[in-house]
């Protein structure tokens, strides 16, 4: 295992920007050692990157994620933030199921909306 990664390795092998980095580094996620001008990033702070970019795949904010991050460093440790993400996903689960209903019901709209069309068209002798 290697002492550190720079910025270029890691948004290269994550396919993110150096701002996105910077970013995170501002919003206290990750917290590189800094050379000068340098940023060295530890295997943990790869390892919290990997999560974060997770946790933005699944649809949470970066304030859900921050604490999810920081409940796992203070008591109750990793039991507390296993409950928090167990909570966490099943409210992002309802949220997503909540919109399937939403768009399931304005497809439907639709279809009746160009159902009239088409039958006012044909009552008007066009083909469609």
């Amino acid at each position: 295992m290697r002492d550190y990664y720079s910025i270029t390795e890691l948004t290269r092998e994550f396919d993110i920007s150096t701002r996105t980095l910077r970013f995170y580094e501002d919003e206290g996620l990750v917290h590189p050692l800094r050379r000068g001008r340098t940023r060295l990033f530890r295997p943990s702070d790869r390892h919290l990157i990997k999560q974060i970019l997770r946790g933005k795949r699944l649809g949470f904010s970066i304030n859900e994620i921050r604490e999810i991050i920081h409940i796992y460093k203070e008591p109750p440790g990793e039991v507390g933030q296993l409950k928090l993400m167990i909570r966490r996903i099943e409210e992002k689960r309802e949220e997503l199921r909540q919109k399937r209903r939403d768009i399931e019901e304005t497809l439907g709209e639709l279809d009746q909306a160009e159902e009239s069309c088409v039958e006012r068209l044909a009552e008007l002798g066009v083909n469609t």
